[in-house]
């Protein structure tokens, strides 16, 4: 144990920095970021497919996708004409915040005023790394259990929003919603809680408005 301690601070303080850079180039282009994170399957890829069409209408959107192998979601968001950037992390459950500059470099910034950051599916590794990132959004679906926030409680605490995906499956499920809430509530009091379904659109339009408007306080 002597040993790993100082390893894992200068991983950290190393990743910090490089995080404090993309802030800075991010910051300079008025490029409002946001990093999803969510269990594997949740739905952030088809939530992102939904939502992309209409936000695109108002803003100048690009995504950064991160997995561990192929280029398969990238490949389903850059079917959407958007500037679209994979990193395949080759095993590491997480991306960081080198990474992350290295793919901006490939984006056209100056005309962006929205980047979407779709991490790995872990709610454990990502939850520590900071990216540069305005904002973080967690996704949660139906199917996983209401026990993930007390599970793995970094990623919620310390999330701007949260979305409840798959709410359409919920006659069919065990899902405790009241138990969900209460569990966010006790560490992040203040979250708004977005329920929505990335196929039927119910609650679409809410997240929408929300992130549309964090943009434009960006802009200001």
């Amino acid at each position: 144990m002597s040993f790993r301690i100082p390893v894992q601070q200068n991983m950290m303080r190393g990743n910090d920095e490089w995080a404090k850079r993309n802030r800075n180039m991010l910051a300079e282009h008025n490029v409002f970021t946001i990093n999803m994170l969510s269990s594997p399957g949740a739905g952030k890829t088809s939530l992102l497919e939904a939502v992309i069409p209409r936000l695109k209408q108002q803003l100048h959107v690009a995504v950064i996708e991160g997995d561990v192998y192929t280029t398969l979601d990238a490949e389903r968001i850059a079917n959407l004409g958007i500037p679209t950037v994979q990193i395949n992390t080759q095993g590491a459950c997480h991306l960081d915040a080198k990474m992350i500059n290295s793919a901006l470099q490939s984006l056209p910034l100056s005309r962006m005023n929205l980047l979407i950051i779709e991490n790995v599916g872990n709610l454990v590794c990502p939850a520590s790394f900071d990216l540069g990132e305005d904002c973080r959004v967690t996704v949660i679906s139906t199917t996983e259990g209401a026990d993930k926030v007390e599970k793995y409680p970094e990623a919620f605490q310390r999330s701007h929003a949260i979305l409840l995906n798959k709410i359409d499956l919920l006659p069919y499920l065990n899902f405790k919603t009241d138990q969900f809430r209460r569990a966010v509530e006790q560490i992040n009091l203040k979250v708004p809680i977005f329920n929505i379904s990335a196929i039927t659109g119910e609650g679409r339009e809410l997240w929408e408005e929300w992130l549309t408007k964090r943009v434009c306080q960006n802009r200001e």
